[in-house]
């Protein structure tokens, strides 16, 4: 296997925060506070990016904001639709399905 068929994917490295996502979620017994904790972390990172990446951050400031707004629109868009059309089942439902 050549060494471009070994590099890992943005889905399997997206896979590994979700993986730590669902870790805490268990830990905090709080998805929304893990998913704000997620969405921060995610800006903070994207900033960091956007500053490595340019020249003049203050002047470029607006387009990061445009860029990354519609990639992360873009994102939750096809995960939203992914989750319209197969519903996660919570422990809740589970539990009551095997009763």
């Amino acid at each position: 296997m050549s060494e471009a068929g070994k590099e890992t994917t943005i889905f399997q490295l997206a896979d590994q925060f979700i993986a730590l996502a669902n870790e805490l979620s268990g830990k905090e017994n709080d998805v929304s506070k893990v998913g704000t904790a997620f969405r921060f972390a995610a800006s903070r990172f994207n900033a960091f990016e956007a500053a490595l990446k340019s020249a003049d951050l203050a002047a470029e400031k607006e387009a990061a904001l445009e860029w990354f707004s519609k990639e992360y629109k873009d994102m939750l868009n096809d995960n939203l639709d992914d989750h319209i059309n197969n519903p996660p089942v919570s422990t809740t439902e589970k539990t009551e399905e095997t009763a």
